[in-house]
């Protein structure tokens, strides 16, 4: 067990001041069995009317709107969460019982289908099918990622929030956003429903109780082949006590930690930083 705070600063700043905006976050942490929250909250700067709710793939989502003139809008999010994580053992469905299951459940329909994002480049979508007719999902799912982690560099800098996979595949360098959308094209080539994941990662392998340390959002997948099962193919690593999960989806816009639009005619600047200390 594991237990983290997180404190993720973002916003916008205007190059001159805007009459009103009108936002969507996702950045608080998400319940289930493997992480328990015990406090979650968001200060919005200037203060305006919010509202909480569950979006259609289960996340937390938070709408609030701006109504006064500001050249400043920042959102400071304030996590702790304590992680119990467990062994997970592999799932074991075949082809022949996967395609049936797919066709019976909307939520697979949903994470079987390509988005503009994750659309795979063929030398990738031809090595997915290649895998699968040698390899049961689970393990065609493993040799994707040993795939993308072999082929790509991480670097910041080259691809942005707007890249797509092709364009990451082509330079081979890219971040997790890249990683995460990379894999999930060739896992749905294969025939294997996906979903990428977003959240934090404590950036140490062991983590010093009560260190802070600066740490960023990060993004990895689950698989479904009988059961979700998360991975991490920034790293070629399963997800363990240091990742924190925020919400899921189809792609990165699904779960982009900050969006939104504002009346007035201005440039916008993001801004974000993120710390992350281990208290337990």
């Amino acid at each position: 067990m594991s237990r983290y705070r997180v404190k993720h600063t973002t916003g916008f700043k205007y190059s001159r001041e805007v009459s009103a905006s009108y936002n969507e976050a996702r950045l608080l942490p998400a319940r289930d069995d493997r992480q328990f929250v015990i406090s979650s909250k968001l200060d919005i700067q200037p203060h305006g009317s919010s509202h909480e709710y569950f979006d259609y793939f289960k996340s937390r989502a938070v709408q609030f709107e701006i109504l006064e003139p500001h050249s400043e809008l920042t959102i400071h999010a304030t996590s702790l969460v304590e992680i119990r994580d467990s062994i997970r053992s592999a799932p074991g469905l075949n082809w022949d019982d996967l395609a049936p299951e797919i066709a019976s459940s909307l939520e697979l329909t949903d994470a079987i289908g390509q988005t503009r994002r994750t659309q795979p480049p063929a030398e990738l979508s031809k090595f997915a099918k290649k895998t699968s007719e040698k390899h049961g999902p689970h393990q065609t799912a493993l040799e994707i990622c040993a795939k993308v982690f072999g082929a790509m560099t991480y670097k910041h800098g080259v691809t942005g929030v707007h890249s797509v996979a092709t364009e990451a595949w082509s330079a081979k360098i890219g971040v997790c956003q890249d990683y995460a959308h990379l894999t999930l094209g060739a896992l749905r080539a294969a025939g294997i429903p996906a979903r990428y994941v977003s959240g934090y990662l404590h950036p140490h392998v062991e983590p010093k109780v009560g260190e802070r340390v600066v740490g960023e959002s990060h993004a990895w997948v689950e698989w479904w082949a009988g059961s979700w099962f998360a991975y991490d193919p920034t790293n070629d690593i399963e997800i363990g006590e240091r990742h924190i999960v925020v919400g899921s989806g189809r792609d990165y816009d699904d779960v982009a930690p900050l969006r939104g639009v504002y009346a007035g005619a201005s440039e916008s600047e993001l801004f974000v930083t993120v710390e992350i200390t281990r208290e337990a």
